[in-house]
């Protein structure tokens, strides 16, 4: 009997060298495994591995060595722990996130929730090729934004509250960017040297910045043979439809304009880059 290469990849057990072994990925949403997942994976990698497992450097878990005729067992069993496969190929591949807000005190966004929304929208669509969501709390960029397709940075737009201000100027020696400046009494922000990094409200001791919480959304990340930062369109997404429907338009023009085999950047360059962004941007203003 024939064996199906093609839909076995597609559902995570990916060919070793060694005949008829396969090295299974396992479906890792933002980096979270539960206690009770890691206890079936840790008894599947010993029964039916050989006693370990690999995390890959998009967090994700790998089981090697699972023999081709075990494959339906090993599925079961790892379901009986809430633990599926995940899939490889042409297609969005695993949400990677970094810890966010929920834990990280530098963190700006709730990653992990993002992470699982975008999971549930859009985790093993089938594209022309394999596409990829990376989740980061932000400006520390743990998680490398622009290393994905479309990287998700979290980040703080502030305004200034006079009456609330005492002068102290620790926002001033907070700001890396040197966007704040204090004189006679005032602040002053500028715009286009600040990143959206919240360190000067996260500091003040006075709760004098309002806060506007959102997202900088960066396109066409690639680190492989072909190493490229994304690129963002708009600086800052406000608004969480915003930006589930900025990342819709992206999935919707790689899905329509990509040739097979050919990455998000290299579809953006060969279609053109401000036809793209104008993609983006109706997308964003609608």
């Amino acid at each position: 009997m024939a064996v199906d290469y093609g839909t076995l990849k597609k559902g995570g057990f990916m060919r070793q060298k060694q005949k008829n072994h396969f090295s299974l990925r396992l479906r890792v949403v933002g980096g979270t495994v539960t206690a009770e997942q890691l206890a079936k994976i840790a008894e599947v990698a010993q029964r039916y591995g050989e006693g370990y497992v690999h995390l890959t450097s998009r967090q994700g878990v790998e089981i090697p060595f699972i023999k081709l005729e075990q494959i339906e067992e090993v599925k079961t069993a790892l379901g009986e722990g809430g633990v599926v496969p995940g899939v490889c190929g042409p297609r969005v591949r695993t949400i990677t996130a970094c810890q966010g807000s929920a834990v990280c005190p530098s963190g700006c966004i709730d990653t992990y929730a993002i992470a699982q929304e975008l999971d549930e929208r859009y985790f093993g669509r089938e594209l022309p090729h394999k596409f990829k969501f990376g989740v980061t709390g932000c400006q520390n960029n743990c998680l490398k934004a622009e290393e994905n397709d479309v990287g998700i940075k979290g980040g703080i737009q502030v305004k200034w509250l006079p009456d609330s201000c005492i002068q102290c100027g620790v926002c001033v020696k907070a700001c890396r960017s040197k966007a704040i400046t204090l004189e006679d009494g005032k602040i002053e922000i500028d715009r286009e040297k600040c990143n959206f990094c919240g360190r000067c409200t996260k500091a003040c001791p006075a709760e004098a910045y309002e806060e506007k919480h959102g997202y900088i959304v960066s396109f066409g990340g690639t680190f492989g043979n072909d190493v490229h930062k994304g690129e963002t369109v708009i600086p800052f997404i406000e608004d969480h439809d915003k930006l589930l429907a900025v990342c819709d338009a992206a999935i919707q023009f790689f899905g329509t304009y990509a040739n097979a085999g050919e990455r998000f950047k290299a579809t953006i360059e060969r279609v053109g880059k401000e036809k793209f962004e104008q993609v983006i941007k109706e997308a964003y203003d609608e």
